[in-house]
């Protein structure tokens, strides 16, 4: 039986969360040249966390606690609002290789589905320690798992809580993910096993994006009925026609109730390019905490603006932005690196 059919959903990150899970960033591969450098602005993030809920961190050993340790309490994090698993990963992006938390509003249980993993189409081998880390998270907290058996990630997937999952093609219909199913049959492996009703779909990622075009770096519901999409304002920027499509698409969609979508959006930060590579910057990959909103910023003269717009959109969160100049060289940044574990 599904968890749709058990009465279990996903909850919207702007639910509330009993703590976030991350996956401590040891990959040197990943930052070539920078991981060192990451280390006090991924300690800045944890801190913010830890003011509004519990933040659990997967390790791969004592050495790698003893290491996480040291960067935290240059921080000053509150170490009481920290726990640490003896989880090992290959990499940091728990978005994608974590557990995806359901809740049952009626029984009161909580259940993961486990995913197959597979590394945004096997892009980056290594990835059998993070394809079982779900797995081994319902073990340690003696949960429920799903097993799908089907790839599929966490960035590539919204939700606004009422019963609907907003999604790109570009990622969940590219041959490298499920290439034996059509949009119809993800839709109700979706379906059933988020606890959602509907699907939509965009089109577009954003340029420099290695996971095929992530969801979370593109829009974001705020609310059930309101959505984020970032633009870009400059019309030579490659971004710029792929954005327009997207909103294009965004207007034309409809919601459960017939409703149209409230659309805000949001500005693309300049690009950002490091040894002649375009990374996948973006304001929308912010992080919605119990009481804040964790949004990677970029040195840029749009960080003011999109901080305002974002704040707007949740005026009961403080809005925090944190310099992601550095982690965005791993291709991807706060949203990416955590998954929320909600309230049940």
């Amino acid at each position: 039986m599904t968890p749709n059919y058990l009465g279990f959903r996903f909850p919207a990150e702007f639910e509330k969360h009993d703590a976030c899970w991350l996956s401590w960033p040891h990959k040197e591969a990943s930052w070539p040249g920078k991981i060192e450098k990451i280390y006090p602005y991924y300690s800045q993030f944890v801190k913010e966390l830890t003011q509004s809920e519990i933040v659990r961190i997967n390790v791969n050993d004592e050495a790698m606690k003893s290491f996480a340790v040291g960067h935290l309490q240059k921080t000053n994090v509150d170490l009481d609002k920290v726990e640490f698993y003896f989880h090992p990963t290959n990499d940091a992006w728990c978005r994608d290789h974590g557990p995806a938390f359901l809740i049952n509003p009626t029984t009161k249980q909580k259940a993961i589905v486990d995913w197959n993993y597979n590394a945004w189409g096997n892009k980056y081998p290594p990835y059998d320690l993070d394809d079982v880390i779900p797995t081994l998270i319902g073990k340690q907290f003696n949960l429920q798992v799903f097993n799908p058996g089907i790839v599929m990630e966490g960035g590539s997937v919204e939700f606004n809580g009422k019963g609907t999952i907003l999604t790109s093609t570009a990622c969940l219909l590219n041959p490298n993910r499920n290439p034996q199913l059509d949009q119809q049959q993800i839709e109700k492996y979706l379906c059933d096993y988020y606890g959602a009703e509907q699907v939509l779909w965009i089109d577009e990622g954003i340029v420099g994006d290695d996971t095929d075009g992530h969801i979370d770096d593109t829009v974001r519901f705020v609310n059930e009925d309101t959505v984020l999409t970032v633009i870009e304002e400059n019309k030579n920027d490659e971004n710029y026609a792929l954005l327009q499509h997207n909103l294009k698409q965004l207007q034309q969609l409809r919601l459960l109730n017939d409703k149209q979508l409230n659309i805000v959006e949001l500005p693309m930060p300049d690009a950002v390019v490091y040894e002649d590579q375009r990374l996948p910057a973006s304001y929308a990959n912010f992080y919605i905490a119990n009481h804040a909103v964790i949004v990677p910023v970029f040195n840029c003269a749009k960080d003011d603006k999109a901080l305002q717009i974002i704040q707007e959109c949740f005026p009961t969160r403080k809005v925090v932005g944190i310099n992601s100049v550095d982690i965005i060289w791993g291709l991807g940044s706060f949203h990416c690196m955590s998954q929320q574990e909600p309230s049940v």
